[in-house]
C-alpha cells in the first residue's frame, strides 16, 4: 500500500479536482485578455478609439525613421493638433546621444513639446511617447497608437478647461535609434530638468491589454493610484522586477533616471508584427488603442488633480489582481510572508513525518530529484525550439515570437507534462507520494524567500501558491465528519496556483516566446509540482508497475509530437503572415567592389538570389560583424564617406565627416577601442558621452550619427593609449530598392528587424 498526503475512496474526485483547476486556469487566463468595449467616436467625454484611429490614418501609415520627410509630416501633424487643442507648443532640435558597450549614438531630432499650465500646480504631468518608427514598417501601434490617444486625451483635457497641475505632452524623436530624444529633453531642457510624474506609452505587438509593466523606485503611492484611478488595471508587481533586471529600455529609462517618478505602459500580444511591415493599421486591434486611451485619460485627470508630492515615497508596493479585485500591499511584508510559506511546508513535512507517511530522508531526496524534471524540461523546451529552427530556417530572424504559435505552446504543455510524469511514475514507489509532494512544494517556497530578497514585487508568484498549497493539504488532513471535505479543502488551496502559474508561463511566451521555450517549460511544471496531491488522488493505493505506467506520459508526449506537426502544417509563411529576411548592399568606395550581405543563418529562397557563400574578404574593413553571406553585386558610381582630421591630441583626434551624397545615417568603425567622444553640428550645442566596454565580432570601438546634416558633422574621438588607428566611414541610406539588380520580396517574405538590412551602404577606410 502506498500512503498519500490527501486520500478519498472515490478515485474520480482526484479528476473532478483536477478539472476544476483547469477551469480556474483558463478562466484567469481569460480575465487577463483584452475584452474592451469600443466607445464610438460620436460619446463625448469617453476616449474614443475610433477617433485616435482618425489621427493614426492622418500621420502613421508611412515609416517614419528619423530624420526623413514622413517623420516632418507627422512632427507637423502632430504640433498642428496640439495647437488647435489650446496647447503651447515648441520644437526642441537638439542632438541626442546614447551609449553601448563600444557603441556612442547620436542624432538630431526633433522633439514636439506641448504644454498646458495647471490652475494651482503642485508640480508637472508629462505624458510621453514617441513619434518615430524603424525603417520597416509604419509604426502604428509602436508607437503611433500612443500619440493618437495622446492627441486624443490632451484635445479633451484642455476642452475640459486643463487640470490643476502643470500638464506636458512630450512626443519625442529618435526612440527606436536608442532614446535620443527624451535623452535630448532631460539634459537640455527646463522641462526635463524640474522633474515630475510621467506616464510612458509604448507597444511590443498589435493586440493585447495595456501593461503597466515598470515603474520609478518608490512605487507604492503609484501602483494604489493606478489600481484605484483606471476602469480595468493591468499589469502587477513581478513584471516591474523582471523589467528592472533586463537590458531593455524605453524613454521611461531617460526619465526615471532623470529623477521623474512615473509609470510606463504596453501591449505585447502578436509581438511576430513587431518593428516590421506588419505593425500597420490592417493588425492593429483597436481594443488595445482603446485601453491605452482610457487609463491615460483616467490617470491624467487623476494625477492632475492629485498633490504630486505627497505620491513621492521610498516604499515599493506588491499588487497583482485576482480578477476583478486588486491586492495590494507593503513590500515590508514580503518577507513575513515567504517566511510563512516556507513554515507552513515544514509544519506539512513535521505532520508527515509523524504520521510515518514520509521520512526526512525521503523528503529531502524528494526535493533534490525535482532538479531533474525541472533541468529537462528547459533542455527539451531549448531543443524544441533548436528543431523547429532546423526544420523551418525561416523561425530564426522571428526570434521565437511566431506568427501561429497555438500549436507549438501545446507541444510545450505536453512536453512538461510528460516529463514530470515520468518522474512522479518512476519516483513514486521508491520514495512515496507525501515525500514527493512535500519535496516538490519546497522549491516554491525557496523561490519564494529568494525573491523576498532579490526581487520582492516577485513573491507572490511563488508564495502565495506555496502558501495556500500547503494550508490546504493540512486543513484536509484534519479530521472533518465530511467525507468531501479533503477534496474540498486541497481544490481550494491548489486554486491559487492556478490563478498566478499559468499566467506566468503565458505572459513569459508572449514576453519570450520559444526562444526561450526552456524558460516557459520550466514555469509550466513548477505548476505540475504544485498539483501532485490532486494527481495522486487518480492513483491506486497500491504501487503501480512501470508496464501499466508508461501509457500516460507516451499518450501525452505522442500529443506533443502531434501539436509540432500541426504547427509546422498550420503555420507556414504568406502575404499576412511572413517570414523574414536580411539583405543590404554594400559598396567599398576604395576598391570600387560591391557585395550583397545577409546575416542569415540559412538563407530565404529569395536571400539565396543574393548571396553565394560565407566569404567576407571583400568586404570594408570593420564592417562585418558576426558570419555573413556575400555575394557580388554591380557596383553603383557613387562618392564614399569624407573624413578630414582637424586636430590630434595625442590619442585624441577630431575629424569632420561628410556623406557627399546625403545619405542620413553615418557610421564610423574603428579598430581600437573608445572611451570619450563628443558630437558637434552647427545649431546645436556639442554632446559628449563616455564610452565603456568594446563590440564584440567586430572592431572594438564605433560611433554613430542618425538624421546627419548635409554639411557633416565633427567628431572628437579619444582612443586610449593608440597612436595610430585605422576607421572605416559608412554612411546609409534606406533605398536598397534602387540598388541596381535588386528584386522586391515576394508577398510571403518581409524585411527583419535588424537595424542594418534594406540598406545601402557606402565606405570608405582611413588610416590615422
Amino acid at each position: 500500500m502506498v500512503r498519500k498526503l490527501v486520500d478519498t475512496p472515490h478515485r474520480i474526485l482526484g479528476a473532478a479536482v483536477l478539472l476544476v483547476l483547469a477551469g480556474v486556469a483558463a478562466l484567469a487566463i481569460r480575465a487577463e485578455g483584452n475584452d474592451r468595449e469600443l466607445v464610438p467616436a460620436s460619446v463625448p467625454g469617453q476616449f474614443s478609439a475610433e477617433r485616435g484611429i482618425a489621427h493614426l490614418e492622418r500621420f502613421a501609415t508611412e515609416p517614419r525613421p528619423l530624420g526623413s520627410p514622413a517623420s516632418d509630416r507627422a512632427a507637423d501633424y502632430i504640433a498642428g493638433q496640439l495647437r488647435a487643442a489650446g496647447f503651447g507648443v515648441e520644437i526642441q532640435r537638439a542632438v541626442g546621444a546614447g551609449t553601448a558597450p563600444g557603441v556612442a549614438t547620436f542624432g538630431w531630432v526633433d522633439n514636439v513639446i506641448a504644454t498646458l499650465p495647471g490652475r494651482n500646480p503642485t508640480g508637472t504631468v508629462l505624458l510621453a511617447a514617441h513619434y518615430d518608427s524603424v525603417a520597416a514598417g509604419p509604426g502604428i501601434s509602436d508607437d503611433g497608437a500612443a500619440v493618437a490617444a495622446m492627441l486624443e486625451v490632451g484635445r479633451m483635457i484642455a476642452r475640459d478647461g486643463g487640470v490643476r497641475n502643470n500638464l506636458v505632452l512630450l512626443v519625442t524623436d529618435g526612440e527606436e535609434d536608442g532614446l535620443l530624444g527624451a535623452e535630448a529633453f532631460v539634459r537640455e531642457h527646463p522641462l526635463g530638468k524640474t522633474g515630475g510624474v510621467v506616464l510612458n506609452w509604448e507597444a511590443r505587438g498589435v493586440s493585447g491589454p495595456s501593461l503597466m509593466f515598470e515603474t520609478s523606485r518608490g512605487n507604492a503611492e503609484l501602483a494604489a493610484l493606478f489600481a484605484d484611478t483606471v476602469p480595468d488595471p493591468r499589469g502587477d508587481s513581478s513584471m516591474v522586477e523582471i523589467y528592472r533586471k533586463l537590458p531593455n529600455d524605453t524613454d521611461f529609462s531617460e526619465f526615471s533616471a532623470a529623477g521623474f517618478a512615473g509609470l510606463n505602459f504596453a501591449y505585447i500580444e502578436q509581438p511576430a508584427y513587431y518593428h516590421t511591415a506588419g505593425d500597420s493599421l490592417a493588425n492593429l486591434d483597436p481594443r488595445s488603442l482603446q485601453h491605452h486611451g482610457e487609463n491615460m485619460l483616467a490617470l491624467t485627470r487623476a494625477l492632475g488633480a492629485a498633490d504630486l508630492p505627497a505620491l513621492r515615497t521610498d516604499r515599493d508596493a506588491t499588487y497583482f489582481r485576482v480578477g476583478p479585485l486588486t491586492i495590494h500591499y507593503s513590500n515590508v511584508l514580503v518577507g513575513p510572508l515567504a517566511a510563512l510559506a516556507a513554515a507552513l511546508v515544514v509544519a506539512l513535512a513535521v505532520l508527515a513525518r509523524r504520521r510515518e507517511s514520509a521520512s526526512a530522508p525521503r523528503m529531502l531526496l524528494a526535493a533534490v530529484s525535482v532538479v531533474l524534471p525541472v533541468g529537462v524540461a528547459i533542455g527539451l523546451g531549448q531543443a524544441l525550439w533548436w528543431l523547429l529552427v532546423a526544420l523551418r530556417p525561416g523561425y530564426e530572424l522571428m526570434g521565437g515570437l511566431l506568427h501561429r504559435p497555438g500549436f507549438y505552446q501545446a507541444a510545450l504543455v505536453a512536453l512538461a507534462v510528460t516529463v514530470l510524469l515520468v518522474w512522479y511514475l518512476l519516483l513514486r514507489g521508491r520514495l512515496g507520494p507525501p515525500a514527493l509532494a512535500i519535496g516538490a512544494l519546497a522549491w516554491p517556497a525557496v523561490l519564494g524567500v529568494v525573491c523576498a530578497v532579490v526581487a520582492p514585487g516577485g513573491s507572490f508568484l511563488f508564495v502565495l501558491p506555496t502558501m495556500f498549497a500547503a494550508g490546504g493539504i493540512l486543513l484536509a488532513s484534519v479530521p472533518v465528519r465530511w467525507a468531501g471535505w479533503p477534496v474540498v479543502a486541497l481544490a481550494l488551496g491548489l486554486s491559487v496556483s492556478a490563478v498566478f502559474l499559468p499566467l506566468l508561463a503565458r505572459g513569459m511566451f508572449d514576453a519570450v516566446g520559444l526562444a526561450f521555450g526552456g524558460a516557459v517549460a520550466a514555469c509550466l511544471v513548477l505548476f505540475g509540482l504544485l498539483l501532485l496531491p490532486a494527481l495522486e488522488m487518480l492513483l491506486p493505493a497500491s504501487g503501480i508497475r512501470i508496464a501499466r505506467a508508461w501509457p500516460a506520459p507516451a499518450i501525452v508526449a505522442v500529443l506533443g509530437v502531434v501539436s509540432v506537426v500541426a504547427g509546422l502544417a498550420v503555420d507556414t509563411a504568406d502575404a499576412a503572415h511572413p517570414q523574414r529576411s536580411h539583405l543590404a548592399y554594400v559598396l567599398d568606395a576604395d576598391t570600387g567592389r560591391a557585395h550583397w550581405v545577409s546575416a542569415e543563418r540559412y538563407p530565404t529562397d529569395w536571400t539565396g538570389e543574393y548571396v553565394t557563400d560565407r566569404d567576407t574578404s571583400g568586404l570594408p574593413p570593420g564592417y562585418a560583424r558576426g558570419a555573413l553571406w556575400t555575394g557580388p553585386a554591380e557596383p553603383i558610381d557613387v562618392e564614399g564617406p569624407r573624413l578630414e582630421v582637424r586636430h590630434r591630441d595625442g590619442d585624441t583626434v577630431t575629424m569632420h565627416v561628410v556623406s557627399p551624397r546625403s545619405a542620413g545615417s553615418l557610421i564610423l568603425r574603428i579598430d581600437r577601442p573608445v572611451d570619450l567622444v563628443t558630437a558637434k553640428i552647427p545649431g546645436a550645442t556639442p554632446v559628449t558621452v563616455p564610452v565603456s566596454g568594446t563590440r564584440s565580432a567586430t572592431w572594438p570601438g564605433e560611433i554613430r550619427f542618425r538624421d546627419l546634416p548635409p554639411e557633416g558633422v565633427d567628431l572628437t574621438v579619444r582612443t586610449p593609449g593608440a597612436d595610430r588607428v585605422r576607421v572605416t566611414a559608412m554612411d546609409e541610406s534606406h533605398d536598397i530598392d534602387e540598388a541596381p539588380g535588386f528584386r522586391p520580396r515576394p508577398e510571403d517574405t518581409g524585411a527583419s528587424i535588424r537595424a542594418d538590412g534594406d540598406l545601402v551602404v557606402v565606405a570608405r577606410t582611413y588610416e590615422l
